[in-house]
């Protein structure tokens, strides 16, 4: 994934800012040398003054009504004193854009958040035994999109309250696989065929509802979490071999999926793969020529960065296309998965409207096994978040998140894990770091325009008939795009390692103990079932699943002997890694406005008592200052 800005990325990209300029100039590859999306050229004039002192910016005030005009933007000088400028960012986090333009930046954020989310279906679906042409699938897709609109309106109104997106998460993907395995028969080994209609559906359903169980639950423990102030607490035991294992496992546990899918047909997934590659790494500066119309200057022509934007979805479409004309020409096998009329009855018997409710597969049920699974996957979805808090923050203009809209942030995802249990996704909830890449891309940091992302989420996610289209991508064209973002998780994952000192030998054994054990465990447990036998069977089935996660193995590894072994801070690159978060909490101390609930303020300030509650705006911590 080409924008993918997960906690790992952020740590990878920035550098702690030595002042309030520096801030946005430091963060990765997003300044003032890109241009934003609707500016056309970049201009020579536009450049970042090596001594972080003075730059040559875009007047934002011009520049928004020449946007919105569709005209040139006009450039000014400035001392580079107000963090907006530094950034090039047309809007930050409480301006609102024009209601047409609020509708359009939506709009992209929304596209851009479907790609990233649909992925999470094609791995559920199977491991349901879930049939390819099965309406169910689209109700999935619906569903998911549904609840992540939901979620986004609720964080960026009363949560984090930053531009940032909610959805799926591939943490929850590998712990759900390890106890599906586990607790039920493989699809394969079911009589299928055999049932009737009404045996089938029952058969996913109670997938389903046991995933949905650990998922509420451990929604309501991330609620504990935030709201009480307790990530603080984790992650003073949470460190960089903590996070390389557990990231870097989920990539490559899930890379059987990948080769699965992409072996139906490995001409149609290379052919992903490349486009891919080729939009998102060689054609990304190239922009296009898109006609436009406003009232000052008639039809006009702009230039948009599709490539840097879109490079996921372009990649789906023109393979998708080639996947219909190979269709229509009759070039591919009647059975192969790559054909596009394999799935027509999917969309045919979609409903046109289908609107997500809680329950709508039955009461979720609870395993705790499944439970304990998926409290890895949290962690590290809850460590994720934190960093793509950072990360918003900086690229939107804002300063750095607060202790309180952090913890109101965590909480919210972890309500969102509730709902994402109650409703049926499959799936649990997490900030989706390519709609943060976007931000740096567009120039947009407005909270307006994530909400009405949110709406279009909710809008478009009640439509059936889309969901069955989404659900009806080829396979092959699935598994192509999987290679790729599976591969940057791994990499991303490895990124913490900058910060640790890899001339030692306790850093070296700590890392390659936990990876390789993290992998060697699991498929040892796979390849013999069974093998645990206590004589209590919950015990077993418990066992089974935790031993079956790889992301907890080595997760759990790194964070055991990186907390035992003696090492120096230094040494384990402690220093490095927290003093990114506090170098900055001085300075932007009285200017976190921005996080402010969007009502009852006043009361709030007044009640004393609220500074000592982790989720309240005036929490300044639990000691009297």
């Amino acid at each position: 994934m080409a924008d993918l800005l997960t906690f790992t990325t952020l740590l990878a990209t920035a550098k702690p800012p030595q002042d309030p300029t520096e801030e946005c100039h430091t963060r990765g590859s997003y300044s003032l040398h890109h241009v934003f999306l609707f500016s056309g050229q970049p201009s020579a004039d536009a450049y970042v003054n090596p001594e972080g002192a003075t730059s040559v910016v875009i007047s934002m005030r011009s520049r928004r009504q020449h946007v919105e005009n569709g005209t040139e933007a006009e450039f000014s000088e400035t001392t580079g004193d107000n963090k907006k400028s530094s950034c090039g960012l047309l809007y930050t986090v409480d301006e609102v854009p024009v209601w047409y333009m609020t509708i359009l930046f939506g709009f992209q954020q929304y596209l851009v958040m479907v790609v990233a989310t649909v992925s999470v279906p094609f791995i559920l679906t199977p491991l349901l035994c879930i049939d390819d042409d099965d309406p169910v699938r689209g109700r999935l897709v619906c569903t998911i999109i549904f609840v992540s609109g939901l979620i986004t309106l609720l964080q960026t109104t009363f949560g984090v309250r930053l531009p940032i997106v909610q959805g799926g998460t591939f943490s929850f993907l590998v712990p759900t696989i390890a106890f599906i395995n586990t607790a039920f028969p493989k699809c394969e080994d079911l009589p299928l065929a055999n049932m009737t209609v009404t045996q089938q559906e029952e058969e996913w359903k109670v997938r389903m509802r046991a995933v949905q169980g650990a998922i509420v639950v451990t929604g309501i423990f991330q609620v504990v979490i935030g709201f009480t102030g307790l990530m603080g607490l984790l992650l003073a035991w949470i460190t960089p071999l903590t996070i390389v294992p557990t990231i870097v496992l989920i990539g490559l546990a899930l890379f059987e999926v990948a080769m699965r899918m992409a072996s139906l047909h490995w001409g149609i997934s290379s052919f992903t793969i490349v486009l891919m590659l080729l939009f998102s790494q060689f054609l990304k500066d190239v922009p296009l020529p898109c006609p436009a119309y406003t009232r000052s200057s008639g039809f006009h022509i702009v230039w948009v960065h599709v490539f840097k934007l879109f490079s996921l979805l372009l990649a789906i479409l023109v393979s998708w296309c080639l996947c219909w004309l190979l269709t229509v020409t009759d070039s591919l096998p009647r059975d192969n998965r790559a054909r596009t009329d394999s799935s027509n009855d999917l969309i045919t018997l979609s409903p046109w409207i289908s609107v997500p409710y809680p329950g709508q597969w039955g009461l979720p049920t609870v395993s705790l096994a499944a439970v304990l699974g998926m409290l890895a996957g949290m962690t590290a979805s809850m460590v994720e978040s934190i960093g793509d808090y950072y990360a918003c923050a900086r690229i939107s203009g804002a300063p750095s998140p607060p202790t309180h809209a952090m913890n109101r942030g965590i909480g919210v995802e972890g309500l969102g894990g509730v709902l994402a249990g109650l409703w049926g996704t499959g799936n649990g909830t997490t900030s989706i770091s390519i709609n943060i890449g976007a931000i740096g891309i567009t120039k947009v940091g407005s909270r307006r325009v994530m909400q009405a992302a949110a709406v279009f989420m909710m809008l478009f996610g009640t439509l059936g008939k889309f969901g069955a289209v989404f659900a009806c991508i080829p396979s092959p064209v699935i598994g192509g795009m999987f290679c790729i973002l599976f591969g940057m998780i791994v990499a991303v994952g490895f990124s913490p390692l900058q910060f640790i000192d890899l001339n030692s030998s306790r850093n070296l054994f700590i890392l390659g103990f936990s990876i390789f054990i993290g992998l060697a465990l699991p498929k040892w447990m796979e390849k013999h079932p069974g093998v645990v036998d206590t004589g209590v069977i919950l015990l077993d089935q418990l066992l089974t699943v935790l031993l079956q996660t790889s992301m907890l193995i080595g997760g759990f590894l790194g964070c055991f002997l990186d907390n035992l072994v003696p090492g120096t801070l230094d040494e384990r690159g402690l220093i490095k890694w927290r003093a990114q978060y506090s170098s900055t909490e001085k300075s932007d101390e009285g200017k976190a406005d921005c996080y402010d609930l969007p009502f009852g303020m006043h009361a709030i300030r007044r009640a004393t008592w609220l500074r000592y509650v982790p989720f309240s705006p005036t929490f300044r911590g639990f000691t009297k200052k």
